[in-house]
């Protein structure tokens, strides 16, 4: 808890305090200020909100977008394209420059509204005493010190320290991952204990479900549980993704290389060669040209659109375009537990009877689902009691069951509502049940005395109770449990045993039992229940259930590679049981937030790649066991659906947030949104993520294999002094028609058989790696030998036209060839998988082919660019040429797949198991 703002001492732990003591440390009293004194706090204190945080202006984050290196590079070849004349080329380069700066300020914009989200999860009005009366005050108005007044229903205004409750529950799932509302209480609790127990507070933004209660005032603003997570929002720095990182990197080394090589060429030329100065002026500019990239940001955005799109198809929406990428990359899943693995649904999982253990199943709120006896009870004796039960468990009970559009949905307490799904998969009907034995009095749940009683008459004159609650005080009201045979005397340490078997298991476990009440009997007392001779029906067994879907998607993520982590505001227990449940990788041990915070930082560090189960846990947890995790090589996707996770959210490399159950503030925070907030769509998005990086790292292959291969064919001519086999203007050619139209073809490349069954990509893999250089160096070369020889054949026997214009042509054929190539990483490409979405590069193929016979056989191209139109005879040594080149490349692909023992398997490894394709 923060400091009261203007406070300098330091704050007490207001949930240590008795009432008294807390109201006093505020200033506060009994009978509330007078608005005199409110105004003037209000004054010192301030309102009751989160601050914004400064902001920059929406032109100064459009201009940001341009500080990129790749970007400089961009335009740089776009000043040099316009001023060779080539228009455009150089719109194209600017038109994709503008495209990126306007996609990245559109999703910043989208970022900053993190903090807005949570500004708007504070309540607008609460119910205060002012000048010795209720009044209903603007939420902003509110000070420490206020009485404010809570019931079912509120959103609570501010941290308050609780005085009086009355059957008070809230629910805090949104701040501290608790999956159940908690029950509240005036009494002070321990100081150490984490802030999910922290029982006699009710904190800013949280909903009140059930019961009321009154409380002062000790934190308004920035200083409520809320604020402060809002301010470490504030503070949370957003991650540049691994491809971004990588791209800058990579763009400084190509522009220096770039630069060298093109002042090199020059200064050969002019001082070695005595060629003249303007020739090799446009020479060296024309090889820059030939070298940058310029169509691969345009392919690299239009590569992570189309993932955003089959995401979208697969319920997974990616706020901000770098997050597809850096899904492939994942290599730890922190999870959230409740609404994300689980359903945040409370289901009936067991109930444990004198005949035995009922096993129950089904899926959350929805009443569908079997009751299975014990194997050995005679099933019309089963039959009994279970009726017997569930009539207990609907009369017994303050909460509503009803069906909307969207699904079943509780009305009241979760707990309760899963006592009513059990009781419809019993057959028994609500409205029946209290229609034939009308409720007389009841006595609510009161967290002092753990159990809620109500009173019934049935139309035989007979009245009874039922009692439910705590299992250990249930147990202790009884002096007989029901049987098969009727009522016996009970047995307390066989149902304590079955209490510990209940729990072990990481259910919530609830106790109800019945009294048969003399006929006079009208209303309830504490007496009446206290007294004993209650008999035992049975102990339920409650749980939030794990979603179906989410046990397949993190069984799917294990296989990949990807260790999933859990981090929840849960009891330990509970967290331990359900981690089980989804085999994660160490269910031996669940740290607490607590455990965490004794750790020094190396202990802390050992302890977020060991641990796999962390319960009790604070927003400062979350976003330090993010940072180790990161610290330490991993590529972290953090999902959540709180305002407690938003900070984990943004700083994670993937924040993925719950699109139905989630806050605004976790959804503004994530980079990602699942629309039907399952963890299945999780592993889907993963694996187009890997998808995306596939068809990225292709096109880094095909745009700097045919970028290497022009510019060699410039480089070695002038080293050697020869002719130009293709002249400057015809670089420009190639790189126009080519440079988008068939790189974009792989942006459409479906997934590779294997792309799940990989171990996630090592956080330092560089952007070019060994392989992926060597392919690069291997078609340069291949296709430099290609346009050469071509060249000197046509040199000899005709002129220079010719010969360029059989050059140009034998360059473009190789580039067409080496798409295909491309498609596959290491498979063949001319395999059945290879034929799987062929049309793309078919397509764009067919286009080029169309445009190479306008370029060669239209007389103005020709004039314009320097070319001759060819005979069928003169295409022979062209198709040749580019054929050799596509059969050697094929056969090293074969070779590296024989080598590695990757033989039908469509993929070669690496070291640790790490794929090897580009």
């Amino acid at each position: 808890m923060e400091a009261v703002p203007g406070n300098e001492t330091a704050t007490p732990n207001w949930h240590a305090l008795p009432a008294e003591a807390a109201l006093a440390a505020v200033d506060g009293r009994a009978e509330g200020l007078s608005t005199a004194e409110a105004l003037a706090r209000r004054v010192r204190f301030g309102p009751n909100a989160v601050r914004p945080p400064a902001q920059r202006s929406a032109l100064l984050r459009f201009l940001a977008q341009f500080h990129n290196v790749l970007i400089y590079v961009l335009l740089a070849a776009g000043l040099v394209t316009a001023a060779l004349g080539d228009w455009i080329d150089a719109t194209v380069i600017v038109a994709v420059v503008v495209i990126n700066a306007a996609i990245g300020f559109i999703q910043e914009g989208r970022a900053e509204k993190a903090l807005q989200a949570i500004r708007g999860l504070l309540s607008e009005q609460a119910v205060v005493l002012r000048d010795g009366r209720r009044q209903v005050v603007p939420a902003a108005d509110l000070v420490p010190g206020d009485i404010v007044f809570l019931q079912s229903g509120d959103k609570v205004p501010a941290d308050l320290r609780l005085l009086q409750v009355r059957s008070l529950q809230v629910q805090e799932a949104a701040l501290t991952g608790e999956s159940v509302p908690v029950q509240k209480t005036a009494l002070p609790v321990p100081a150490e204990v984490p802030l999910g127990d922290r029982a006699s507070l009710a904190f800013s933004g949280t909903l009140v479900t059930y019961g009321q209660g009154a409380g002062v005032v000790v934190a308004t603003g920035d200083a409520t549980e809320i604020g402060r997570i809002g301010r470490l929002l504030g503070e949370t720095d957003d991650l540049t993704t691994p491809l971004l990182r990588q791209m800058a990197d990579f763009s400084h080394k190509l522009a220096f290389l770039i630069l060298a090589v093109a002042v090199l060429i020059f200064m050969v030329g002019h001082l070695g060669w005595k060629l003249p100065l303007q020739e090799m002026f446009s020479a060296a500019v024309a090889l820059a040209v030939a070298a940058i990239p310029e169509g691969l940001p345009a392919v690299m955005t239009i590569t992570l659109a189309i993932g955003v799109q089959r995401m979208a198809r697969r319920n997974a929406i990616v706020r901000r375009l770098p997050a597809v990428e850096t899904l492939g990359s994942v290599s730890v899943i922190c999870s959230d537990k409740t609404g994300t693995l689980t359903r945040n649904e409370m289901m009936v999982e067991s109930v444990a009877t004198a005949m035995g253990l009922f096993e129950v199943s089904g899926e959350g709120y929805s009443p569908e689902g079997e009751i299975v006896p014990p194997a050995e009870a005679p099933p019309a004796a089963a039959r009994r009691l279970l009726a017997d039960v569930a009539l207990g468990a609907v009369l017994c009970n303050e909460s509503g069951l009803r069906r909307t559009r969207t699904g079943w949905q509780v009305d009241g307490d979760p707990m309760e509502g899963a006592l009513l799904v059990l009781a419809h998969k019993a057959g028994i009907d609500a409205d029946a049940a209290h229609r034939f034995h009308p409720r007389d009095d009841v006595i609510p749940f009161e967290s002092e005395h753990r159990f809620m009683a109500t009173l019934h008459h049935d139309h035989t004159g007979r009245r009874f109770l039922y009692v439910k609650g705590a299992p250990e005080r249930i147990v202790a009201m009884c002096a007989r449990e029901h049987g098969p045979e009727g009522d016996v005397p009970i047995d307390p340490a066989r149902w304590q045993a079955e209490l510990s078997a209940i729990a072990r298991r990481g259910q919530r476990v609830l106790g109800l039992a019945r009294k048969e009440m003399p006929p006079t009997t009208t209303m309830l007392a504490f007496a009446d229940v206290e007294a004993g001779g209650c008999t035992l029906l049975c102990l339920f067994g409650i749980v939030d259930p794990p979603r179906r879907e989410a046990l397949a998607a993190v069984a799917a993520c294990r296989e990949a590679g990807i260790r999933v982590k859990m981090i929840t505001g849960d009891h330990p227990d509970t967290a331990l049981a359900i981690a089980r449940q989804f085999r994660l990788e160490n269910t031996d041990v669940a740290l607490t937030g607590g455990d965490l915070d004794a750790l020094d930082r190396a202990g802390f560090a050992r302890a977020a790649a060991e641990v796999d189960v962390f319960a009790r846990t604070t927003p400062e947890h979350k976003l330090r066991l993010v940072e180790a995790l990161q610290a330490q090589g991993r590529i972290v996707a953090m999902t959540g659906d709180g305002v407690n996770d938003a900070p984990a959210l943004k700083r994670a490399d993937i924040g993925v947030a719950m699109g139905r159950r989630g806050t605004e503030a976790a959804k503004e925070a994530a980079q990602m949104v699942l629309v039907d907030d399952n963890f299945a769509s999780i592993a889907h998005a993963v694996e187009e993520g890997r998808v995306v990086h596939d068809n990225l790292k292709k096109a880094l292959l095909f745009f700097l294999g045919t970028n290497a291969a022009q510019a060699l064919t410039i480089t070695v001519a002038i080293l050697f002094g020869w002719h130009l086999p293709i002249t400057a203007a015809q670089i420009l050619w190639v790189n126009l028609v080519t440079a988008i139209t068939l790189g974009l073809a792989l942006a459409f490349e479906v997934a590779e058989a294997d792309v799940m069954r990989r171990p996630p990509r090592p956080a330092g893999e560089p952007l070019v790696g060994p392989l992926l250089a060597w392919r690069i160096a291997l078609f340069g070369g291949l296709a430099l030998l290609a346009t050469l020889l071509v060249f000197e054949l046509a040199r000899r026997h005709g002129e220079l036209t010719l010969a360029r214009t059989m050059a140009v042509n034998t360059l473009v054929a190789c580039e067409i060839l080496f798409l295909f190539n491309v498609r596959r990483r290491s498979a063949a490409a001319l395999s059945a998988e290879a034929l799987k979405g062929l049309g793309p590069a078919l397509a764009s193929s067919g286009l080029i082919v169309l445009l190479q016979l306008v370029f060669t056989y239209w007389s103005p191209l020709g004039g314009l660019f320097g070319t001759v139109p060819l005979t069928a005879r003169q295409w022979l040594p062209i198709l040749l040429c580019a054929l050799a080149m596509f059969v050697v490349i094929e056969l090293e692909k074969l070779i590296l797949r024989r080598w590695s023992g990757g033989v039908g398997r469509g993929h070669v490894t690496g070291r640790h198991g790490a794929p090897a394709g580009p």
